[in-house]
């Protein structure tokens, strides 16, 4: 790979991991929640779940969804179903009466197993592996070079975010405007969906 692909892969990885999205949006409300220690190992499933999409994208997704169209539509339906529930657990995490926090962050499984459904990652995914695999270095080898370029891209990326999240625990002190944040982190989550449900 050239020092102008990589850089432009580096731009893309970097631009497309901090700009809002499902990941960032969950990850913002965990810290505004949990705080940042607790939010690690959510933070670590996103950065090291979608490094591992990436390479399975490269190697053998895409002939799928070649071979079978249907696979695609599957997809489109598992994401929106979940991520619907996702953020109804969001806006129901303070009950209206409540004193403090219920409920648990994400686990790094959960976090790896989300960008399975996560639409943004899927396209991150696969504009990385169709626009900045070189090809010359084989399939296995060029999906891995993109992989570890999002790796060492993604997590400072998120990091912004939950610290974020966090820095609005001193605002977000009463149940009451804690509340109103977790309905509005789920009502942005819910409207991320609408690149995936218009087409």
């Amino acid at each position: 790979m050239d020092n102008v692909t990589l850089f432009l892969l580096i731009q893309f990885a970097f631009v497309s991991s901090i700009t809002p999205g499902p990941n960032n949006l969950m990850l913002m409300a965990s810290g505004a929640n949990y705080g940042f220690r607790r939010s690690l190992p959510h933070m670590l499933g996103i950065s090291i779940g979608h490094s591992f999409m990436v390479i399975m994208v490269g190697v053998f997704l895409l002939r799928m969804f070649d071979m079978y169209p249907a696979l695609n539509t599957i997809m489109k339906i598992m994401s929106a179903a979940y991520m619907t529930w996702l953020a109804w657990k969001i806006a129901t995490a303070v009950p209206v009466h409540a004193d403090k926090v219920v409920g648990k962050p994400f686990t790094f499984l959960q976090a790896a197993a989300f960008q399975w459904v996560n639409p943004k990652a899927w396209f991150m995914a696969i504009t990385a592996i169709s626009g900045y695999a070189p090809e010359s270095y084989g399939i296995l080898a060029g999906a891995a070079l993109v992989a570890a370029v999002f790796a060492m891209t993604n997590f400072p990326s998120i990091t912004i975010w939950t610290t974020m999240g966090v820095q609005l625990r001193r605002f977000l002190g009463t149940p009451k405007r804690l509340r109103i944040f977790n309905v509005t982190m789920a009502t942005l989550l819910l409207l991320s969906l609408y690149p995936l449900l218009s087409h």
